[in-house]
């Protein structure tokens, strides 16, 4: 209060006091965590820095009663498919499965904390009755960082809730070829929103900078990098480009995540040029830990290490010379490339001068350092049940439900036909994807693939927020096939993509379906307006699906708020997403339709 009493120079001058003060405080604290850092590291076996450089999936552990502890794990994470035991994923199970790998940490001699990791890429995925947010292909069209930062606060809110402390999020890959099945992680193919937004994204995770709140969750920059610009969109594939282009089509969002304070970074399993990430010492180290100055720490994704070859060993030494400092490990004792086996070849390195003490050291400081900044130390182990009682909440719904709305793309509006009038007599609406709230979400929840159906509780289907918003007295029908069009005043078709994540999504036909196509024909034939609504994760060849449809909205990947796709079409809110990348055949990136009559089928300039 204070400040604001205080008027021109003499405000100007307090205002400098305050915020040269509280930098000082700020350089304090860091210069305190890194004693910190010294002394624990200082008291630590190589067993111990092993340990924390050492990340189990939580269904690979033989005893996870005893390996925390035996092994003094740095981390466990919990797998795309890796659930807590008897396939229980509501919140309680998390929270209570989260919360006893961390007690065992706090067993160890060192009582160093762990982290837990979880693929939260559009909310809490993982976790039944979490609030689900539109994909980032559907983010990059809505282009609101403000929104962006709210919505990962939500997530980290939830997956604070569950007792996990890091999110292998935001994914800032650059997606250059439709094909790739992760085209719909990537915000777009625009490195400058991709930067803006996943800035905004690790701020929202971290609270800004990593701080001690209890819903300051770890942010991880993913996948570093050129995952998006693979030959043909071959997931896993080569990046082939000079160094110039890949610093300019792929960096930029790194240099931006780091500049947010991101404490972690996730190396990509692709190749530059025929040379493996996960083995690139060059870009791991050089460029990233000194020319960007990156302090945090790196992790290697689900087992990529294991393919720099030709045998573990040598992994292991590629992977940790070239910069790796965590090594995320999915394989039990009864598998070959396993934790156990990791820890013993590190070791083994170690003791024949293959792995340098200073490149241990420096990689278990980094890890130290971001649980000291993250206050795990201090931090108890019992979570805040307000925390667990807000997850799937109404007003964490009404965040996602504006990311809906904001994220939606009008294509084509032929004659006005949308908005839809509430007070229409009789509305059709057919396709089995408008009452699919899994078709909705797509991969990435619940399960890895994701699946049809009723995936998790809460949330609404499209169909759904058509009958919630439409007036009572309308008729509306409904069939997955097309089999109600009798006389309809307009027909909504929701037609699109099966569910589908990382290498299984790879296409080399980008085509709707040919049934798809043939439903929208059905319903043209009604005689009536036909409004197509398609739920995908890339954009399509629409070939004959764009001639018979009258109005066209890409959805993209809505998540579990279908409402918010009925509140844009009876015009309770506007148009407002732009096409993040160039839809093939027909529009170029940063086009959109809008509502009102001065804007209404006209492009929209872009300014990216």
């Amino acid at each position: 209060m204070l400040i604001r009493t205080i008027c021109g120079r003499g405000r100007r001058i307090l205002v400098f006091v305050y915020l040269f003060a509280a930098a000082t405080l700020g350089a304090h604290a860091g210069a305190d965590i890194d004693q910190r850092v010294d002394h624990l590291l200082a008291e630590m076996t190589l067993n111990e820095k092993v340990g924390q450089m050492t990340q189990v999936d939580s269904d690979a552990l033989a005893n996870r009663e005893d390996d925390v502890r035996k092994y003094f794990l740095g981390s466990v994470l919990s797998g795309g498919n890796s659930d807590p035991p008897g396939g229980d994923n509501s919140a309680q199970s998390w929270l209570k499965f989260a919360t006893h790998f961390e007690s065992l940490a706090r067993q160890t001699r060192l009582k160093v904390p762990l982290l837990y990791g979880i693929d939260a890429v559009h909310g809490h995925n993982n976790i039944d009755g979490a609030v689900i947010f539109p994909h980032n292909i559907g983010i990059g069209a809505a282009d609101d960082p403000r929104l962006v930062e709210r919505e990962e606060q939500v997530t980290a809110d939830e997956i604070a809730g569950t007792g996990i402390n890091w999110a292998f999020a935001p994914c800032l890959a650059v997606a250059r070829n439709e094909c790739w099945g992760r085209t719909y992680e990537s915000f777009s193919d625009d490195p400058a929103l991709d930067s803006r937004l996943g800035a905004a994204a690790v701020a929202g995770f971290q609270g800004g900078q990593l701080s001690e709140n209890a819903t300051s969750i770890l942010a991880c920059a993913k996948h570093f990098m050129g995952d998006g610009g693979t030959m043909d969109g071959i997931d896993q594939g080569n990046t082939i480009c000079d160094e110039a282009t890949l610093r300019r089509l792929f960096l930029p969002p790194y240099r931006a995540a780091i500049r947010a304070g991101v404490g972690s970074i996730m190396v990509s399993y692709n190749s530059w040029n025929g040379q493996k990430m996960s083995g690139n010492e060059y870009l791991l180290t050089e460029v990233l830990k000194k020319e960007l100055g990156f302090r945090g720490f790196l992790v290697s994704d689900w087992a990529a290490i294991d393919q720099l070859g030709p045998g573990y060993q040598t992994d292991v030494e590629k992977s940790i010379n070239a910069g790796m400092d965590m090594v995320m490990i999915p394989y039990g004792p009864d598998q070959p490339n396993n934790y156990l086996e990791f820890i013993r070849d590190l070791k083994e390195l170690v003791a024949e001068g293959k792995v340098s003490q200073t490149r241990i050291d420096d990689a278990v400081r980094r890890i130290l350092r971001v649980k000291f900044q993250m206050g795990l130390f201090d931090r108890p182990i019992a979570v805040d049940p307000a925390l667990t009682a807000a997850i799937g909440s109404p007003e964490h719904r009404a965040v996602a439900c504006q990311a809906v709305r904001e994220s939606l793309v009008l294509m084509k509006n032929k004659d006005h036909v949308l908005p839809l009038s509430k007070t229409i007599k009789r509305l059709t609406v057919v396709g089995a994807a408008a009452n699919d709230l899994g078709m909705q979400c797509g991969g990435w929840t619940i399960s890895w693939q994701g699946s049809h159906g009723k995936v998790t509780h809460g949330g609404t289907t499209i169909l759904d927020g058509i009958r919630r918003i439409i007036s009572p007295k309308a008729q509306v029908t409904f069939s997955a096939d097309g089999s109600n069009l009798e006389d309809p005043d307009a027909v909504i078709v929701v037609v699109g993509e099966s569910p589908y994540a990382e290498m299984k999504g790879d296409r080399t036909n980008l085509d709707l379906s040919v049934s798809d196509r043939a439903l929208i024909a059905r319903a043209k034939s009604a005689g009536a307006p036909v409004v197509t609504i398609l739920i995908s994760g890339r954009p399509l060849n629409l070939n004959s699906a764009w001639d018979d449809s009258d109005a066209f909205v890409a959805a993209w990947l809505p998540g579990t708020e279908g409402e918010g796709v009925a509140d844009v079409l009876f015009g309770d809110a506007p148009f407002a997403g732009k096409l993040p990348r160039p839809w093939p055949g027909l529009f170029p990136d940063g086009f959109g339709l809008f509502y009102s009559p001065a804007a209404e089928n006209r492009k929209v300039a872009t300014s990216w």
